[in-house]
């Protein structure tokens, strides 16, 4: 077997590995094919001669394990036709057998990885690969299963391993089975059922396919809500629409409670949890910050595993800033270990005075980086005066992110208009009444008023704002030629929103961009910054910052950087 084993390896390693030449890697592949190897290891499994079992499922598994570890992902998906050959052989007779979920496993991965290779596109896959009808058995084969682990997974000692298992193989198959559909049936949104035959592209391609996934979902839909309504009976207790994904997400809705739970216990950091997120309505404020904590990394346990960070708290912020603004990103996603000079304190408790600390003189008016919102004095927003660094907001939002890893509450609150610049949504006039309740007022008075009063220039109004800067008053135009605009009845609308937009979001915008810039520095994935706060209520981010709703002080010395 040793010798057997050396022969594919090196087999495997000569095969041409540049991407431009794929057709001479196919036809390298295909003489494992052709030889029929794939048919004599399957006899070999299938042999009752005592050994040959046990040989030929090691040389398939190694088959297996070798085509992905001695292989580049460009080139191992290759070796999909020669899977899916064992996958048809050791079906006909063995359809629960470990290496056969093995085979059926390894197929999934790869044709998972042929869609994203190809842009999720069917069409651009060489035929020598997989087609669509190929996929199917696999999908149709895992919906039933999946149907029987559901009915299981009532009996509450059932392990719920087996089931995850089968859902990420399902999902492997069923993802470029519908965008392959979609594709060659030249869809662009919801399949309305029944289908009327003929009444697509290809008319005979595909309904059949589609009319058995329907059958599928629905059945699968029906044990799914069955589950978490059996699940939802047994926890305590908290104070079906057009489309089919209408009905899924009715359905959640409905076994929110139970849908959370599954949430806090079962979702990975490793996998991609958007989905949920984007649906808010079916979360609550625990699933949500369990989900969105997930986009940090994760903080060492043991403290002396990282450098230690000296601060002088004479220094505080000055030192702070010198540490965490000029660190490499990566040197911070460990955690930190903070100590006090001169004091033998070090641990959690130092960290989180620390990160307390930081965040009172960060957000103390004095340092006019920050301005606290009349209504909610516990509220800040970036001040749109503060001429500094960049690196000093970049640092705040490395702060503040830190705090939010190590979860730590700071006592500050984001106002309204931050938070939403930060999620990259839209101000409107009732996101500023905390932030500036005077402008509030006025913008909705020129709304209320009457339009004959307003067209007769009664007020004044141009499209323009008074800005003060240096003790003097600047007029800012809202719009190219704002100063020859009258603002009247037709356009009252627009005056308020570019009004909101300069006030709230242009005369900030740098601030919070370098904010962003920072936060997203400490998130596993910079790139998941809007997301991080599109997946939350400002409440919940209240709760995970502040906590309770006592005010906190943050009358501190203040320091000039």
């Amino acid at each position: 077997m040793k010798c057997v084993k050396a022969q594919l390896g090196e087999f495997l390693k000569m095969t041409p590995r540049n991407d431009s030449e794929s057709t001479a890697t196919a036809s390298h592949l295909h003489i494992f094919m052709s030889s029929s190897a794939p048919a004599a290891l399957v006899m070999l499994y299938m042999s009752r001669i005592k050994g040959n079992k046990e040989c030929a499922d090691d040389l398939i598994r190694y088959f297996l394990n070798s085509s992905r570890s001695v292989l580049p992902k460009p080139i191992n998906t290759q070796c999909a036709p020669i899977v899916l050959e064992f996958c048809k052989l050791l079906s006909r007779t063995v359809h629960e057998d470990p290496l056969y979920l093995s085979c059926r496993s390894t197929l999934g991965s790869l044709v998972e990885t042929i869609g994203v290779a190809r842009g999720s596109k069917f069409s651009e896959i060489p035929k020598a690969l997989i087609a669509l009808q190929e996929i199917f058995p696999f999908v149709n084969e895992l919906a039933n299963r999946l149907s029987k682990d559901l009915v299981s997974s009532m009996d509450s000692t059932m392990s719920m391993g087996p089931l995850l298992s089968d859902v990420r193989d399902f999902t492997a198959f069923l993802i470029p089975l519908r965008t392959a559909i979609l594709e060659q049936m030249g869809l662009q949104g919801p399949i309305a059922m029944p289908i009327q035959k003929g009444s697509y592209n290809h008319p005979r391609y595909g309904e059949e396919e589609i009319e058995s996934l329907h059958v599928l979902y629905t059945d699968l839909l029906r044990k799914m809500d069955q589950c978490l309504q059996k699940m939802e009976a047994c926890l305590p207790s908290k104070g079906i629409g057009k489309g089919a994904e209408e009905q899924f997400w009715t359905i959640l809705r409905l076994r929110k409670t139970s849908v959370c739970a599954l949430i806090i216990k079962y979702a990975k950091q490793t996998e991609d949890n958007r989905w949920l997120l984007e649906h808010k309505d079916v979360t609550d404020f625990e699933s949500r910050r369990h989900l969105t904590m997930m986009m940090f990394p994760e903080v060492k346990e043991e403290y002396e595993e990282l450098p230690e960070v000296l601060i002088d708290r004479s220094q505080l912020l000055a030192e702070s800033f010198e540490y965490i603004a000029r660190a490499d990103p990566e040197s911070l996603h460990g955690g930190l270990f903070m100590k006090f000079k001169n004091e033998e304190a070090t641990g959690p408790g130092v960290l989180q005075e620390w990160f307390f600390l930081v965040c009172q003189a960060i957000f103390n008016p004095q340092n006019a980086l920050f301005v606290a919102c009349p209504n909610d004095r516990r509220r800040f927003y970036p001040n749109p005066a503060s001429k500094v660094d960049p690196l000093h907001f970049s640092f705040l939002g490395r702060v503040i992110a830190l705090a939010l890893m190590h979860k730590v509450q700071v006592g500050i609150l984001f106002d309204r208009v931050f938070f939403l610049q930060l999620a990259g949504t839209n101000v409107s006039l009732e996101d500023i009444w905390d932030a500036d309740p005077g402008l509030y007022n006025s913008c909705k008075q020129v709304l209320e008023m009457d339009a004959e009063f307003l067209d007769s220039d009664g007020l004044g109004l141009t499209f323009v704002r008074e800005v003060e800067e240096l003790g003097s008053m600047k007029v800012v135009e809202l719009c190219p030629g704002g100063k020859s605009i009258v603002v009247n009845s037709r356009n009252r609308e627009e005056y308020v929103n570019l009004l909101i937009r300069n006030r709230f979001v242009t005369s900030v915008s740098e601030q919070v961009s370098h904010f962003a810039q920072g936060l997203a520095d400490i998130l596993s994935n910079s790139r998941l910054q809007k997301v991080f706060f599109q997946s939350l209520e400002l409440e919940d981010l209240d709760w995970m910052l502040h906590g309770s709703e006592s005010a906190i002080s943050v009358e501190v010395e203040t320091e000039i950087w």
